[in-house]
């Protein structure tokens, strides 16, 4: 019984991890990455459809990002929808492609992504925490209901507390990396 809440515990922290570092995608560091588009929906024939589910997204160097809609008639939807998603650019539609010139990141924007970032890992933090409280609601309702002794809770509470501890020490390294990258000029 223990063990199935110890590999449930780890299971969610993990997804809390992978969740940070996926929101980790939207933001922009010193080299333009697709993935700043990946929240950018379009209105394809009535159901909003992510931007690469409708053409060709490529970052062609550093700081163009080109948009290659497989139905010309969707330029202006797409264009539509990337000012709508106020990423920091303008679109430059040419009657064939949508192209996306980004700016070198100023100091300013770098502190700000950083701070961004910081923000993400707070909610993976939070969630890790809300994880390891529920884990020990489960040990202990266990307890309440003697199906286990009161020093195997404690320590099931304790096994509780390293997987926290781990996935704390994760989030603080990736945190750490991420923001070397994004101050990095």
């Amino acid at each position: 019984m223990l063990n199935e809440i110890y590999s449930e515990c780890e299971k969610k922290m993990q997804h809390s991890v992978e969740h940070m570092q996926r929101d980790f995608k939207t933001l922009r560091t010193g080299k333009v990455l697709v993935s700043v588009l990946d929240n950018v929906k379009i209105d394809y024939y009535g159901t909003p459809t992510p931007l690469d589910q409708v053409g060709s997204v490529i970052a062609a160097d550093a700081t163009t990002i080109v948009v290659n809609p497989w139905e010309k008639n969707l330029l202006s939807d797409i264009e539509t929808a990337i000012s709508a998603a106020n990423i920091g650019v303008h679109p430059n539609n040419d009657g064939d492609l949508i192209k996306l010139f980004f700016p070198p990141m100023t100091v300013e924007q770098r502190k700000d992504s950083a701070k961004k970032m910081k923000g993400m890992g707070e909610n993976a933090k939070i969630s890790v925490r809300n994880d390891r409280k529920h884990s020990n609601d489960q040990v202990k309702k266990l307890e309440k209901d003697k199906e286990i002794t009161v020093d195997e809770s404690k320590a099931g509470q304790d096994a509780v507390q390293k997987i926290t501890d781990k996935y704390s020490v994760i989030i603080d390294k990736i945190l750490k990396d991420k923001e070397a990258e994004i101050l990095k000029v």
